[in-house]
């Protein structure tokens, strides 16, 4: 049964991480996605292990279900090509600066000349009209611009990033998402449009929703940041033998851990009785319970938590992931045969639809792979094929990689 995107065609003109990652979402999802890329590929080809040139770990993990061309958009006859496959495309997604995109004739009202039912998706550093919509974005830079590190500078003493690339992959979900907003309104009216989905001002509506705080309200009833995730206490307990993730919410889980910690006192104490007491007394409550929880080992607590009815988890490393006894019964790790890079583990798609399920189709694209059979699809006939790849605006893959 096909996925929900299902004769979706989507142009890919992105690359590193935000862009390459949203798109892979929305060919797990059933969509025909077309990864366009220069001659020379995506640096991502380049970063981590590789049995082969150009088809690291990092690529690997986010161009799955995708089909692979070359065009140097920077010459005409390729740009002509280009639009020419904009014109049976849906969706039309890039990760270049406004003036870039510019400059290549690529900009919105371009490709609306060749079709006016694309959805155009432009996902770069910073909003246009401002001092800063034409400055370089990458992920350190927006963790840094939008309060994300000086969180940690707040909890640890000095700024520094967060170890994931977190700002590429949270905007990479809203581009997924207002890319399906967009065909949801096409479908109803017919009428394409033009997105921006900035990396700077994303982050910031992601770092201030709880961090706004008392600057919520004119005039201010506080200072910004949120007590309970900014308090120093908040972290994994220290057991016997290692660590255990808890988080009561509710008064009646809050009433269980403190009994079964051997503190129901602490139900009774003005500081913890309620919601909003233990939001004012925070510190002091993580600090109470870290020594209650370190005399017992993280079995003995996840045991006595979980017939308490009261969250905990076990605290997990990478390696604890790959063979984590949920994630085997859900068939969370599968495995892909590349026809060059051999058996790839790979993350199953997360979510789950009843009626029209994403699949794994298509192993990651070699550069060019797909060139010909492209164009082809896109109205250029054979000749025409073949005097773009001799003249170098179309690179087409070895047959033997």
């Amino acid at each position: 049964m096909p996925g929900p995107l299902d004769g979706i065609r989507v142009l890919d003109l992105t690359s590193i991480i935000l862009g390459p990652w949203s798109t892979q979402i929305m060919g797990d999802m059933g969509a025909d996605v077309i990864k366009v890329e220069a001659p020379e590929g995506d640096m991502l080809r380049a970063i981590g292990p590789a049995h082969n040139p150009g088809m690291a770990a990092l690529y690997l993990n986010t161009n799955r279900n995708k089909r692979g061309v070359v065009l140097d958009l920077k010459r005409p006859a390729a740009r002509a090509a280009l639009l020419r496959l904009a014109e049976t495309a849906d969706v039309f997604v890039h990760s270049m600066r406004p003036k870039a995109i510019q400059r290549l004739g690529l900009a919105y009202a371009d490709l609306a000349a060749a079709n006016a039912k694309i959805v155009y998706c432009a996902t770069y550093g910073y909003r246009k009209g401002g001092p800063y919509s034409d400055r370089a974005a990458y992920d350190d830079m927006i963790q840094g611009a939008s309060g994300l590190a000086s969180l940690l500078a707040r909890r640890f003493g000095e700024p520094s990033y967060v170890p994931t690339v977190m700002a590429d992959k949270t905007v990479a979900l809203a581009v997924v998402g207002s890319v399906a907003m967009a065909l949801f309104h096409r479908e109803r009216t017919g009428q394409g449009q033009e997105l921006e989905v900035p990396m700077y001002e994303t982050m910031v509506s992601f770092v201030m929703l709880e961090h706004l705080h008392g600057q919520t309200f004119v005039p201010a009833m506080g200072e910004t940041g949120y007590p309970r995730t900014l308090s120093p206490s908040r972290k994994p307990y220290r057991t016997k033998d290692g660590y255990v993730g808890v988080l009561p919410y509710s008064d009646k889980q809050w009433k269980a851990l403190f009994a079964v910690v051997g503190r129901p006192d602490m139900a009774r104490d003005p500081r913890f009785a309620t919601l909003a007491a233990r939001a004012e007394n925070i510190d002091a409550l993580y600090a109470e319970l870290a020594d209650q929880v370190a005399a017992r080992t993280t079995a003995e607590w996840l045991d006595t938590l979980d017939a308490a009815n009261v969250p905990a988890t076990p605290i997990n490393d990478f390696d604890d992931l790959i063979e984590d006894p949920h994630l085997k019964a859900v068939g969370f790790w599968r495995s892909m045969d590349h026809p060059s890079e051999g058996t790839l583990r790979t993350a199953d798609i997360p979510v789950s639809f009843s009626k029209s399920p994403g699949d794994l189709r298509r192993p990651p694209p070699r550069l060019g792979e797909h060139t010909v059979e492209v164009l082809g699809e896109g109205g250029l006939d054979e000749a025409e094929i073949a005097a773009l790849c001799a003249d170098g605006d179309a690179v087409q893959a070895d047959a033997d990689g």
